[in-house]
């Protein structure tokens, strides 16, 4: 009996060893697409986003597992159980708030007119009528511009990635991402681009989770976990490593 005890206790012990593991461990959604923020690299998934959930995981005491999809994907991946959360520039919006919660904010930024270099007749968004428009498919940067009273007069077009190239290129007049990509990518890939004016809307970027028991409390933990790294000055050191600049504080 007491040998069919002790084996028992040690099967047991093996089966929930794992599945401790697997309960510690964050999955998290993004594109991969999406450079500084995220991006590959040699096979190597590297960038702010990266930086910061490993600082949030290490603080939680938890592992994180990436998962990369098409960023019009992720959602759907987030809404069907098969990540916990998405870290890729996912800016708070009233109708994102009505499906989902969010953590306290870790960045603030700007909405961002890019035109290719030497365009004279896109000086910041009130020249975007009757000019065809880019932004990346599912992105919220779509959604500002159909907010703009003369919406009905700019042509959007929407992309999984590539839209710096094909406004280079002159294959459209001008995309709009946040601020601080669009100067990454100026910065850093050789493309004739130049920044069309000053942001003309503030957003702010989350991580999103479902409405449910174990999403609000993940929330919850996450949300300590950026107190704390904001309070250390990981947060602001991470993001002055990528920009130069602090964006994680309004």
């Amino acid at each position: 009996m007491k040998t069919l005890l002790a084996t028992t206790l040690l099967v047991l012990s093996l089966v929930a060893t794992p599945l401790l593991a697997q309960d510690d461990t964050i999955r998290v959604g993004m594109s991969g697409q999406y450079f500084p923020f995220t991006f590959v690299e040699q096979d190597t998934l590297k960038g702010f986003e990266v930086d910061v959930m490993n600082a949030v995981a290490k603080e939680m005491g938890r592992e994180v597992e990436y998962k990369t999809a098409a960023f019009s994907g992720l959602f759907g991946m987030l809404g069907a159980g098969r990540i916990d959360t998405v870290a890729n520039q996912i800016t708070i919006t009233e109708e994102r708030q009505k499906a989902y919660i969010f953590s306290e904010p870790y960045v603030y930024d700007g909405a961002q007119v890019v035109t290719k270099a030497g365009n004279t007749e896109i000086e910041g968004v009130e020249d975007l009528k009757g000019k065809t428009v880019a932004v990346n498919l599912g992105s919220n940067f779509e959604a500002l511009l159909r907010d703009l009273p003369y919406a009905d007069e700019i042509d959007i077009k929407t992309y999984d990635s590539n839209i710096e190239r094909d406004t280079a290129l002159g294959r459209v007049d001008a995309f709009v991402m946040d601020r601080v990509s669009a100067s990454q990518i100026i910065k850093e890939k050789p493309l004739p681009l130049e920044l069309a004016g000053p942001t003309f809307s503030q957003i702010t970027n989350a991580y999103p989770f479902k409405d449910t028991e174990e999403g609000r409390a993940l929330r919850d933990e996450v949300n300590a976990a950026l107190s704390a790294l904001r309070e250390k000055g990981t947060l602001r050191e991470i993001s002055e490593e990528w920009f130069g600049t602090d964006i994680t504080s309004p």
